[in-house]
């Protein structure tokens, strides 16, 4: 159980007449039932006031508990705190959750890379990673591919391009860096996620809607395994 004394300095919070403060009582829910918080000066527990004055601080505090604890900051290994641009990317967006210290690939080197995918026209959905891939050990199986064949979606090739091989990126592929066909790679091996995926993407009915600048928006965490030139 945790208890939080909050002294009230605020003529506000002392005055239950105040317009602001019936603001708050109009729309605070019920109170949670493991905080308290108590007034240096304290009112009669059986004036209403008081319990709405209690209430108040209680969806307050819950509140600001909540939120600090869902927007925690980026890790301190990251040099980035924010997405930045990548430069020739035609829009992607790339966080760096953390740098890696090893060599960066040039085109025509064979990348390996571990992935988690996810569509943002669907909440967010995964709809595929490496790490699901195992072999027969049960390790993971890494994507490898050649960087510059165009073989892979451009936003990835962009993400790869500027990373040091033991770092992992968070990018955001706009739909004219996503997929542009079903056959460009990583294709997810199951079945029902692949169709599903190609059918959000290029729904043609929702691409008529003009939503065609939002199904195909992707996002990528990536992480350089190897290099092979």
């Amino acid at each position: 159980m945790v208890v939080v004394h909050c002294h009230a300095s605020s003529p506000y919070l002392r005055d239950p007449h105040h317009t602001a403060l019936h603001y708050l009582l109009r729309r605070a829910p019920p109170s949670p039932p493991i905080i308290y918080a108590t007034s240096p000066q304290p009112l009669s527990s059986s004036s209403p006031s008081a319990a709405s004055t209690r209430r108040t601080l209680l969806v307050s505090i819950a509140t600001t508990s909540f939120s600090s604890l869902i927007l925690s900051p980026p890790s301190k290994s990251a040099t980035n705190t924010e997405f930045f641009d990548l430069p020739n990317s035609g829009g992607v967006k790339a966080l760096d959750l953390r740098v890696g210290t090893g060599a960066t690939p040039v085109d025509g080197d064979q990348v390996a890379i571990h992935y988690y995918g996810r569509l943002a026209a669907k909440q967010g959905w995964r709809f595929d990673s490496t790490y699901d891939h195992k072999d027969s050990t049960g390790e993971p199986i890494p994507f490898v591919f050649t960087l510059g064949s165009g073989k892979v979606i451009s936003g990835i090739e962009s993400a790869v391009r500027s990373m040091q091989v033991g770092g992992t990126r968070r990018v955001i592929i706009p739909p004219s860096q996503g997929y542009q066909n079903t056959s460009q790679e990583p294709i997810p091996p199951n079945f029902f996620d692949r169709q599903r995926l190609f059918t959000t993407i290029f729904n043609p009915t929702r691409l008529g809607n003009g939503e065609g600048s939002t199904l195909g928006t992707l996002i990528f965490d990536i992480e350089l395994i190897s290099i092979r030139h």
